[in-house]
């Protein structure tokens, strides 16, 4: 099978590309911006024809599209976000090819949800942010392409590689620079949030479930289980083995958090109506996957704990002290 992978130095095209290159199977093909892609082109600024044309050539049974922009003003994420996989379906559609086009989405396409629910495929997308509606607008062109396409809206991914500006990243940072400088106590904003996280050599693995399916529509790729980011610190800290205590700046009055915390909540501790707070993804305090599509129409099931996502970003965390 030949595939075409746009966005192959990206956070999460880097797993992608690993994961494909290890199926014998797959002959694999780069296209991406960066000097180490096997073809330049950026998909924001080149032209559908310029693209038929290195389709007609390569001639590609699927196209893996995780290229994109996560910051930026509304502009930005507009061309890298949503002009740009315009470009790639309306290469795809002129393209003698006939090639499967698997599109990377997102969770914040769904926008804010109620706390404890599941958000399902079917949910109406109601993005909180210009990434979200600049996402969403993709895939609203994927879907409506008439391609052989199928949209992965992937939740919170983690894992090895999590970039620095990431909640989990700015978590990992704050506490390597809290343990280099002795500080018994770390004061941390935010912890209120619940998220999906999903690490991103499972998301790897659901694009090359998809490259082989004929599932075509949108699939949710997540864990199916929302972790409060206070929660995911504390493990954090324990697999970091500090010892401080974590202050939760916009929490509720009460005693310090301490970094022990890890045990399981009880589910009205879960479920309870968390403090408001302006989140920079759009998503509000709550997002939790329905992955039941993914099961049934992908034959995949997320493998990888979220603590084992943990110790990987804080290993690489670890290594700049």
């Amino acid at each position: 099978m030949r595939v075409l992978l746009i966005g192959a130095n990206g956070y999460l095209g880097r797993f992608v590309a690993d994961r494909l290159l290890a199926d014998p199977a797959v002959q694999l093909t780069a296209l991406g911006r960066g000097d180490d892609a096997d073809v330049r082109f950026d998909l924001a600024s080149g032209s559908p024809g310029a693209l038929t044309r290195f389709l007609d050539a390569v001639h590609p049974g699927v196209v893996v599209n995780c290229a994109g922009a996560t910051r930026g003003g509304a502009r930005e994420l507009t061309r890298h976000n949503t002009v740009a996989v315009a470009t790639v379906c309306e290469a795809l559609r002129r393209s003698g090819c006939g090639a499967r086009l698997v599109q990377i989405g997102c969770g914040a396409e769904y926008g804010p949800s109620q706390p404890g629910s599941s958000t399902a495929e079917d949910a109406v997308p109601r993005p909180g942010g210009p990434y979200g509606v600049s996402k969403l607008a993709a895939t609203e062109l994927v879907l409506g392409s008439g391609l052989d396409a199928v949209v992965l809206r992937v939740f919170s991914p983690a894992g090895p590689g999590t970039p620095a500006g990431s909640p989990l990243g700015r978590l990992a940072e704050a506490m390597r620079r809290a343990m280099q400088s002795g500080d018994g106590e770390l004061k941390l904003a935010g912890l209120g949030v619940q998220r999906d996280f999903i690490d991103v050599r499972d998301v790897a693995r659901a694009v090359h479930a998809a490259s082989l399916s004929a599932a075509q529509g949108v699939i949710n790729i997540g864990s199916g289980r929302a972790v409060r980011l206070r929660d995911a610190a504390a493990v954090l800290a324990r697999v970091a083995g500090y010892g401080g205590a974590l202050h939760e700046l916009d929490g509720p009055p009460g005693p310090p958090l301490r970094a022990t915390i890890g045990h399981p909540r009880s589910a009205e501790s879960d479920h309870a109506a968390p403090v408001a707070y302006p989140y920079p993804d759009g998503c509000g305090s709550w997002q939790q996957a329905d992955v039941r599509t993914a099961r049934d129409r992908l034959g995949w099931r997320p493998r990888i704990n979220l603590e084992e996502s943990l110790a990987d970003i804080w290993m690489e965390a670890a290594c700049r002290i």
